[in-house]
């Protein structure tokens, strides 16, 4: 490994892990990083999913108490997550090298187009919040100690439908496939399918996110696909970077961090469209 390299991976992985705790999508710095080296579009892509995994865990250790009460919720949507996350991980596997290749720079648009379509989920999501609590109180619930509404202070399986199911599953199999703009897709399906408290809402999505990287991680790690001293400088540099990310939210409106990430991502993937 140069050291040039190292220092090039070890800088993505810091402002991946600030960029996934302000406003997502660090997968679309890391990857590109990783390309920069050399490294072949399907290794960097496995080896981006392995090295980022420590954001997400910290990001669940830090949502504990929104978690509370979601225990039967998160069981109910953890089947169809680990199922779309290992099903994502094994079509990755067996999807040829170079036909990944010619895919990649279609992907890393996709990923934009989410991230770019990040306020408007937001927006609807919150729209559909309000319109749950009117409900609610026109109803004559009462708003359950965590803030959010209901007549009881804890979760149950049964308020998961199927829709919700399916669509965890398909983005938990894309983000396995594909890392890049996986929590911006999972807000977007439990935000819209299970009107609940924002805070709430996406500390279930960072658990389920998780889940299906960490299911998704043990079926590269059991392939031997990863580069693990590319992917161990993430492993340490994007949790670091995670912490910045609260710092820098203070400096940097998210916005702008957004749309400077989005805009990197659409010149990645012009020029890996470009070099098939």
């Amino acid at each position: 490994m140069e050291p040039l390299d190292a220092g090039l991976v070890a800088a993505g992985g810091l402002l991946a892990g600030a960029v996934n705790a302000v406003a997502g999508g660090g997968t679309l710095i890391a990857f590109p990083a990783l390309l920069a080296t050399g490294m072949p579009a399907f290794t960097a892509n496995i080896t981006s999913s392995v090295g980022l995994v420590t954001g997400y865990a910290g990001g669940a250790f830090g949502y504990r108490r929104e978690l509370s009460g979601q225990a039967d919720r998160l069981r109910a949507l953890g089947v169809p997550a680990l199922l779309g996350g290992l099903t994502g991980a094994v079509i990755l596997l067996l999807t040829p090298a170079d036909s990944f290749r010619a895919a990649v720079g279609y992907l890393v648009l996709a990923a934009c187009l989410l991230l770019a379509a990040q306020p408007w989920l937001a927006r609807l999501v919150g729209r559909r919040r309000a319109a749950a609590a009117l409900r609610s109180a026109v109803a004559g619930d009462s708003p359950r100690p965590d803030g959010s509404s209901g007549s009881s202070g804890t979760d149950t399986a049964g308020a998961v439908t199927w829709p919700t199911r399916v669509g965890v599953f398909l983005a938990g199999a894309y983000g396995s496939y594909f890392g890049a703009g996986l929590g911006v897709l999972l807000l977007g399906v439990l935000g819209i399918l299970l009107p609940d408290d924002l805070q709430r809402t996406n500390a279930g999505k960072t658990l389920l996110s998780f889940g299906i990287n960490a299911v998704g991680i043990a079926v590269f790690v059991a392939s031997a696909q990863v580069s693990w001293a590319f992917a161990t400088i993430l492993l340490v540099t994007s949790c670091v970077g995670g912490v910045m990310g609260a710092r820098i939210a203070r400096l940097l409106p998210a916005t702008a961090l957004r749309a400077t990430v989005v805009t990197l991502g659409a010149v990645v993937a012009v020029l890996l469209i470009i070099s098939i």
